[in-house]
């Protein structure tokens, strides 16, 4: 056993320095396109690439979103591209990529942000909640790289990002279609990083636990959409529970710049990966007991849906205070009524 420690310490010490003397990606100047880039994790991504020198694009469905995210990066580089757009409309998507190449080139950096949450019991859910998530996680990914391989592999030379969730390696209860989307791009996205490598193009999987991101506001909420907004929220709201949106996008950003695999983000995210690799059939009957016994019942609205600001209902805002500061921050509130 004494061996077996010092052989596994050995190894988790060589890792570390041939990470550490790995050569890092040069951002600066680099075209960095982003989805889902006007709030919440993409927005920060794009404030800390534009502070590396970078020159980022970014797109959203909701054109006020855009036009203050614009607004916001212009304050740290002049050289920026948005506009609206819904990735999920492909023909939309290879216009938004087309303006973007013409306004600043090639892109040498694609991440994949752009993303939708729906909560609440498989009961409440709907075939088109499972369509939507597949849409927006999976084929709008898809459809981005093929987009963008031709320029790369031309070059040799790229980076694609997609950011999953943890969501996407072990099913979390009463987000069946999110996790359902997040499982599909994290296959995906494994699989590309093996076939692309010898094109000279990295490929990263990201998978964040729960981030304090201001994205709980537009979330959407099913069945007892008050209770189940107050499980989810309050989750994202605790330190150590979640990590502030600031330390997510350094991570996101040290792990491309290194040219990781994957990184799952957050130590309680880490553990539910391991726990679920190492004992399936206990971390299945461990979220069957809390979706059971801990998650409301279906009921309340059905399989309508409310945003997280329709849904706050009588959830302490001292509570939620760090969400709700990062929602503001992040312009997740821009042009949503409440």
């Amino acid at each position: 056993m004494k061996r077996l420690l010092l052989g596994l310490a050995a190894g988790a010490a060589g890792y570390l320095t041939y990470r550490a003397l790995k050569p890092r990606y040069d951002f600066k100047f680099k075209h960095v396109l982003i989805t889902g880039g006007a709030r919440g994790l993409g927005l920060v991504l794009a404030r800390q690439l534009a502070d590396l020198g970078a020159h980022v694009s970014i797109c959203s469905r909701t054109g006020d979103q855009v036009a203050a995210a614009e607004a916001d990066l212009r304050t740290r580089t002049v050289a920026v591209y948005a506009a609206e757009c819904d990735v999920t409309d492909r023909e939309q998507m290879r216009a938004f990529l087309a303006d973007a190449r013409r306004v600043m080139g090639p892109v040498d950096v694609l991440i994949n942000n752009a993303g939708v949450i729906e909560v609440g019991p498989v009961e409440e859910m709907l075939p088109e909640d499972y369509e939507r998530s597949l849409n927006t996680h999976f084929w709008a990914v898809l459809n981005t790289c093929l987009e963008v391989l031709p320029e790369m592999k031309g070059r040799g030379a790229g980076r694609i990002v997609n950011i999953a969730s943890f969501g996407g390696k072990v099913a979390v209860p009463h987000l069946l279609p999110y996790s359902t989307g997040k499982h599909a791009l994290v296959g995906f996205s494994t699989g590309l990083r093996t076939e692309l490598a010898r094109h000279g193009i990295v490929v990263t999987t990201v998978s964040p636990g729960l981030m304090r991101t201001g994205s709980h506001v537009n979330a959407n909420f099913k069945g007892q959409n008050e209770k189940e907004y107050a499980w989810f929220s309050l989750g994202n709201a605790t330190p150590g529970f979640s990590m502030s949106a600031e330390a997510a996008a350094r991570k996101v950003i040290d792990a491309c710049a290194v040219g990781d695999a994957e990184v799952v983000l957050g130590l309680p995210a880490k553990v539910a990966v391991a726990a679920h690799a190492l004992c399936p059939n206990l971390m299945a009957d461990v979220s069957a007991f809390a979706n059971k016994y801990l998650l409301p019942d279906p009921g309340g609205i059905g399989p309508a849906m409310r945003s997280g600001l329709e849904s706050k209902g009588k959830v302490p805002e001292a509570l939620t205070v760090l969400s709700d500061r990062a929602s503001e921050k992040n312009n997740e509130l821009t042009g949503v009524a409440g």
